[in-house]
C-alpha cells in the first residue's frame, strides 16, 4: 500500500491532534462527532486523552459542549479576539452557541387609541403607548405566559392619561428568566389604576424594574396581587415610584409569597408625595430569605399611611433595610403588624426613619434602630426580644435527632444517611432543572472572553446588558459567587467549558475518575421507594467533586470538592407499582461543622452544625465526580 500523501497525512494529524482554534472547515460533516473540527468533537477527544480508565463516555456531560458547526466555531473564534466585533454579532453568537441572551427590542410606534386586550403577546417594546388617553381599559392577559426568556418594555406608557386603567393578569407566569421594565409608566396621569394580578408567578428568575412609575400622578391607584409568588431568585426595583404624586394608593398583597430569595428595592418611592397610602399585606410571606431595601422612601412627603401586615411572616431568615424612610415627612404614619416573625431570625435595620407615628405590634427579633428621627412617637406592642427566640427553633431539637417541622423547606430536599436503604419510602423534592437551557462555550472562545468582576463593563457591552437589567444582575451574581473565598476545607472553581471541568476534577481526584448524575426526573415532588443501594468506593468516606449550574449567558458550573463525604447510587421505584422509575445519585456530607446554623438542612432535620450528617440527591444536570471503583 502506498504511503499517504503529505496532504492526507496533514488531515490525519488534524483529526487526532487539532487544537480547538484551528480555522479549517471540511465539508460534509453534519454533527459534532463526525466533523473533527467542531468544539464537541474536540471535547470528546479531550475526554479520551485525559481520562485513563477507558470507561463509557458520559454523554450527559459531552452533550453540553458547544453545538457550533465547524464554520461557526472558526468564525466566532476569530471574533472573540475583538469584543466590539463579537458584540455586534451577538444575536448570531447566541443562536449558534445556544446561549442565554435577551433580545434587543426596537421601539414600537403602534398607536392603540381604543381599548385593547393583549393575549399571547410578548417581546414588545411599548413606546409612547396610551399617552394622553381619556378613560378606557387595556387588558394584558396571558401575556408572555410560559416563555423561556420573556422581555417586555413599557416606556412612556399612559403618560398624561386621564382615568385610563390597565390590568395585568397572568402576566409572564410560568416563565424562566424574565425581564420587564416599566419606565415613566402613568407619569402625570390623573385617576385610573393599574392592577397586577398573578404577575410573574412561578417563574425562575423574575426581574421587574419600575422607574418613574406614576411619577407626578394624581389620584392613581396600583394593586399588586399575587406578584412573584412561588418564584425563585430575582429582584424587583421600584425607583421614583409615585414620586411627587398626589393621593396615590398602592397595595402589595401576596407579594413574593412562598418565593425563594426574591428581593425588592424601593428607592425614592413616594418622594415628596401628598397623601399617599401604601399597604403591604403578606409581603414575603413564607419565603426563603426575602431581602427588601427601602431607600429614601416617602422622603419629604405629606400625610399618608403605610401599613405592613404579616410582612415576612413565617419566612426563613430574610432582612429589610429602611434608610431615610419617611425622613422629613409631615404627618406620615406607619403601622407594623406581625412584621418579621420569621421562622428563623432575620435582620431589620432602621436608619434615618422619620415617620410621625409608628406602631410595632408583634414585631420580630434582631432589629437595629439607628438615627431614628422620632423615637418619642414610636409604640412597641408585643415586640419580641432578640435574646428570647433567636435560637429557639434549633434548640428544641438540638441533640435529640427530632425533626423540626418547617414548611418552607421542600420535603425530601435533605435527609439522613439511614434513609438510603432498600424499602425506604420517602418524599423526593423537585429535582428538575429550572434553569434555561444553555451550552458551554468552546474552550478557546471562553478563554478569550473576560470572566471577572473587574471586567464586568466589558461583559455588559458584549451581552448588551443595560445598567440595572436582569442580564447585568445575572452576570454580576455569578461572578461574585465564583470569586468568593472558599469555605473551610473547600476547593472550588467555576468552569466555562467541558475541558475546564475535566481539568479541575482530575486535578483533585486524578485521572481514574467517573462522573455521575441522576438518570432522569421521575419521582420529583412525590413519594418514592428506595430499592438497591450501592456505596461508591465501597461506601467509604471519600473525596468527590460536585458541579452545580450557575445562571450565566453561557453554561457555567460551580465545581467544588469538600472533604468527608460518601456517595451513593440507588434504584428508585414507584411505591405503588414497585416498578423502577429512576436511577439516582446521592451525596452525604459527613462533616457539617462549617455549615450555618440557619442552613435549610437543620431547619428540616433538626440539630445543628457538626451534629449530624446531611444527604441530598444530585439534581437534573448537576453531577458528581469520584474515583472509579
Amino acid at each position: 500500500m502506498p504511503s499517504p500523501t503529505p496532504f492526507l497525512s496533514f488531515i490525519l494529524l488534524l483529526f487526532f491532534f487539532s487544537p480547538p482554534s484551528i480555522n479549517v472547515v471540511v465539508g460534509g460533516g453534519n454533527s459534532g462527532e463526525s466533523n473533527p473540527f467542531t468544539a464537541k468533537a474536540y471535547a470528546i477527544r479531550y475526554w479520551k486523552t485525559q481520562i485513563s480508565n477507558g470507561l463509557a463516555k458520559p454523554w450527559f456531560l459531552l452533550n453540553k459542549a458547544s453545538p457550533m458547526s465547524a464554520a461557526q466555531y472558526a468564525r466566532f473564534s476569530k471574533l472573540a479576539a475583538d469584543p466590539e466585533a463579537l458584540a455586534a454579532q451577538l444575536a448570531g453568537f447566541c443562536s449558534s452557541g445556544n446561549l442565554l441572551c435577551f433580545p434587543d427590542l426596537s421601539p414600537s410606534l403602534e398607536k392603540h387609541n381604543a381599548d385593547v386586550s393583549f393575549a399571547k403577546y410578548g417581546a414588545k417594546n411599548f413606546t409612547n403607548y396610551g399617552s394622553g388617553r381619556a378613560g378606557g381599559f387595556d387588558s394584558f392577559k396571558n401575556y408572555s405566559e410560559s416563555e423561556n426568556m420573556p422581555v417586555n418594555s413599557f416606556r412612556r406608557y399612559s403618560r398624561n392619561a386621564a382615568g385610563h386603567s390597565e390590568g395585568f393578569s397572568r402576566y409572564a407566569t410560568g416563565g424562566n428568566v424574565i425581564e420587564q421594565r416599566f419606565n415613566t409608566y402613568g407619569a402625570s396621569a390623573t385617576g385610573g389604576d393599574g392592577g397586577f394580578s398573578t404577575y410573574a408567578q412561578e417563574v425562575n428568575d423574575p426581574n421587574e424594574q419600575f422607574t418613574s412609575y406614576s411619577d407626578n400622578a394624581n389620584g392613581r391607584k396600583q394593586d399588586f396581587l399575587s406578584y412573584a409568588d412561588n418564584a425563585n431568585a430575582g429582584d424587583q426595583g421600584f425607583q421614583n415610584y409615585a414620586k411627587n404624586s398626589n393621593g396615590a394608593e398602592n397595595s402589595f398583597g401576596s407579594y413574593g409569597t412562598d418565593a425563594n430569595v426574591v428581593g425588592s428595592t424601593f428607592s425614592n418611592y413616594g418622594q415628596a408625595a401628598n397623601v399617599d397610602n401604601e399597604t403591604f399585606t403578606n409581603y414575603g410571606f413564607n419565603g426563603n430569605n426575602p431581602q427588601n431595601n427601602f431607600k429614601t422612601y416617602g422622603a419629604g412627603s405629606n400625610a399618608g399611611v403605610d401599613s405592613f401586615q404579616n410582612y415576612r411572616d413565617q419566612a426563613n431568615v430574610g432582612g429589610d433595610s429602611f434608610q431615610s424612610y419617611r425622613k422629613g415627612s409631615s404627618s406620615a404614619e406607619s403601622e407594623f403588624v406581625n412584621y418579621g416573625k420569621s421562622f428563623n431570625v432575620g435582620t431589620d435595620k432602621f436608619s434615618g426613619y422619620g415617620a410621625r407615628k409608628t406602631g410595632f405590634a408583634v414585631y420580630g427579633v434582631n432589629n437595629t434602630f439607628k438615627e431614628y428621627e422620632r423615637k418619642e412617637a414610636v409604640g412597641f406592642s408585643s415586640y419580641t426580644n432578640a435574646s428570647s427566640q433567636s435560637t429557639a427553633a434549633l434548640a428544641a431539637a438540638e441533640g435529640s435527632g427530632k425533626k423540626v417541622i418547617n414548611h418552607w423547606v421542600e420535603p425530601g430536599k435533605f435527609f439522613r444517611e439511614e434513609m438510603l436503604k432498600n424499602g425506604t419510602v420517602m418524599p423526593m423534592p423537585d429535582i428538575r432543572d429550572k434553569m434555561p437551557q444553555r451550552s458551554f462555550l468552546p474552550r478557546v472562545i471562553a478563554a478569550k472572553l473576560p470572566f471577572s468582576a473587574a471586567k464586568i463593563g466589558d461583559l455588559k457591552r458584549l451581552f448588551h446588558a443595560a445598567d440595572g437589567s436582569a442580564m447585568e444582575k445575572i452576570i454580576a451574581d455569578t461572578l461574585a459567587e465564583c470569586e468568593r473565598a472558599p469555605s473551610r476545607g473547600e476547593t472550588k472553581r467555576c468552569v466555562t467549558s467541558v475541558e475546564d471541568m475535566i481539568d479541575f476534577s482530575t486535578s483533585v481526584l486524578g485521572r481514574n475518575v467517573v462522573v455521575r448524575t441522576t438518570e432522569n426526573t421521575e419521582g420529583s415532588k412525590r413519594d418514592i421507594m428506595v430499592n438497591s443501594v450501592r456505596g461508591i468506593n465501597g461506601g467509604k468516606v471519600t473525596r468527590s467533586v460536585s458541579c452545580h449550574q450557575s445562571l450565566y449567558p453561557s453554561l457555567v458550573y460551580y465545581c467544588h470538592s469538600v472533604p468527608k463525604v460518601r456517595v451513593y447510587e440507588a434504584d428508585i421505584l414507584d411505591p405503588n407499582t414497585r416498578s423502577k422509575i429512576n436511577h439516582a445519585v446521592a451525596i452525604c456530607h459527613i462533616d457539617t461543622s462549617s455549615w450555618s446554623p440557619t442552613h435549610g438542612a437543620f431547619l428540616s432535620l433538626g440539630s445543628g452544625p457538626g451534629k449530624i450528617e446531611v444527604c441530598h440527591w444530585i439534581f437534573e444536570n448537576d453531577m458528581t465526580w469520584a474515583v472509579a471503583d
